[in-house]
């Protein structure tokens, strides 16, 4: 066994156990709450509701174990049990030149690997999802998404992949700095496009219509110096009951987003409220500064790929016998997860803190109390648990827990009082 595979083989049994731990933290901390709902919610969420997010939370969290162990068997089934070398040694036969044998390679892999999950996704929808109430999407419509995304990604995806294939084989040792640059060429067009052109082909989008709502909306809009295409609604409750509220896109094709779900669920001032969070996140640059953030990571890890696909190795150690550029490619994507699981937490911290910061703008342009009022109907209405775990909450959650996000709100309220 050679020192990388040992030491892969150290990180991804690391980090399995670590998620395994956590996931049981997170299981017993919420069974150890199930009985009472935590006192600053007593009036505001019910006990059946409060046990209902419990069991919800511990069905996913099981499911999840479940789905990692499946995973990490794949895993390495297709790098040490050789499996990414067998599909790479069948194409090689057809003698194709080596893009054409990269594109195949590759497509054949997320093939196979996207029937593999294919149970995994049926199940979270149609048993989970259905037995909490949440799914509203038919089989039909869940395969029309599949073959929409399927298109999208032959479409999109293809050229893409030809492209940094290509030049990784003929760009010469810089070939990683252009191969960056087309990446976040292609990042940037598709927040740009995705709005507009690509969201529409799964949902439909409506102007709002309630002229009272809309007229408030525009004037906090006003206040905040936003100007995008609009406020839209995603007609959501097509495949969900949960809600939800974004923002999406940038330069002109920028808009606000509502799922009906959530409009139907909230009062025109707490619509108001979560508008001003979203824009929070836009006065405060956390887009801007998520995409700075993103691009050094992908710089970052295109540089250690061309640094890896020179290194006989690399390829050995992880089951490929024969080197090639796209061999290098599908291995780095299979194993970074492995070794970046552990700074997770530091990504989870920044997205936390954006929240804190939006949730800080919208107090100073908005109802606290309805912002408030309206996290407590999210929580409730998409089952989110309330007594998370404190370590599982810093490794993986992107929102802080509930109790700390709203008494965050009160002091800042308290402190413009006293103030």
């Amino acid at each position: 066994m050679q020192i990388f595979t040992s030491i892969f083989l150290g990180f991804l049994v690391a980090s399995v156990l670590v998620r395994l731990w956590l996931s049981q933290r997170q299981i017993r901390h919420i069974q150890a709450h199930f009985a009472q709902v935590p006192e600053a919610f007593v009036e505001r969420i019910s006990l059946g509701d409060h046990q209902r997010a419990a069991d919800y939370s511990c069905t996913k969290l099981k499911l999840g174990r479940v789905m990692l162990a499946w995973e990490t068997l794949w895993l390495l089934l297709w790098t040490i049990g050789g499996g990414i070398d067998l599909i790479d040694q069948w194409w090689i036969t057809y003698e194709f030149s080596a893009l054409m044998t990269g594109i195949g390679v590759i497509f054949t892999l997320a093939l196979i690997s996207s029937i593999l999950d294919m149970p995994f996704s049926l199940y979270q929808t149609f048993v989970v999802e259905e037995r909490f109430g949440f799914n509203k999407t038919t089989l039909a419509t869940w395969l029309v998404d599949l073959l929409k995304t399927a298109m999208l990604v032959v479409i999109l995806g293809l050229p893409l992949l030809a492209a940094i294939l290509w030049l990784m084989n003929q760009a010469g040792e810089n070939w990683w700095v252009y191969a960056w640059l087309l990446w976040m060429s292609f990042s940037l067009t598709m927040i740009w496009a995705y709005p507009a052109f690509i969201a529409p082909l799964f949902n439909k989008f409506s102007r709002l219509d309630n002229l009272s709502l809309r007229t408030r909306i525009e004037d906090l809009l006003r206040r905040c110096g936003f100007h995008s295409q609009g406020v839209f609604v995603v007609d959501g409750s097509k495949r969900s009951s949960h809600g939800n509220a974004y923002f999406t896109g940038f330069g002109k094709n920028k808009r606000i987003v509502f799922y009906d779900t959530l409009l139907e669920s909230l009062s025109e001032d707490e619509v108001e409220a979560v508008l001003a969070h979203e824009l929070g996140h836009f006065k405060r640059k956390h887009i801007t500064k998520s995409l700075l953030l993103s691009s050094a990571i992908s710089a970052a890890g295109f540089a250690i790929l061309a640094w890896l696909m020179r290194s006989d190795w690399f390829y050995g150690s992880l089951g490929v016998e024969t080197p090639s550029t796209h061999a290098a490619l599908i291995l780095f994507m299979l194993i970074m997860p492995a070794f970046t699981y552990f700074i997770s937490p530091l990504f989870s911290a920044l997205s936390r803190k954006h929240e804190f910061e939006a949730d800080e703008f919208a107090h100073s342009n908005s109802d606290y109390k309805a912002l408030i009022s309206a996290l407590v109907n999210l929580y409730r209405d998409n089952a989110s648990t309330l007594t998370p775990d404190p370590l599982h909450s810093m490794f993986y959650d992107s929102h802080p827990p509930a109790t700390i996000r709203i008494n965050h709100l009160e002091n800042i309220a308290s402190s413009g009082s006293s103030g």
